[in-house]
């Protein structure tokens, strides 16, 4: 009978390097111009900062779409205070 092992992991490279590229985004765009507007990764949590609910909404879009193009499941995000 035919088995197999499933194995849900986040690939941290993978994180990282869309966490680097968010942040460059977002110093790049006008709208984020003169904001304190970025994501922090330390262990495993990600910490977004912005000046407003707004601007962090818009963060938060920047880095899953980043994460959702290098293939890292959103899924795997738990949204926390």
């Amino acid at each position: 009978m035919p088995s197999f092992d499933v194995v849900s992991e986040v690939d941290w490279q993978e994180v990282r390097n869309a966490v680097d590229q968010a942040n460059k985004e977002i110093g790049n765009r006008f709208d984020f111009k003169g904001s304190d507007a970025r994501i922090e990764i330390a262990e495993k949590a990600l910490t977004l900062f912005a000046d407003d609910e707004f601007k962090l909404k818009q963060v938060s879009d920047v880095l899953t779409g980043k994460l959702a193009k290098r293939s890292v499941d959103v899924r795997s995000l738990k949204v926390a205070d």
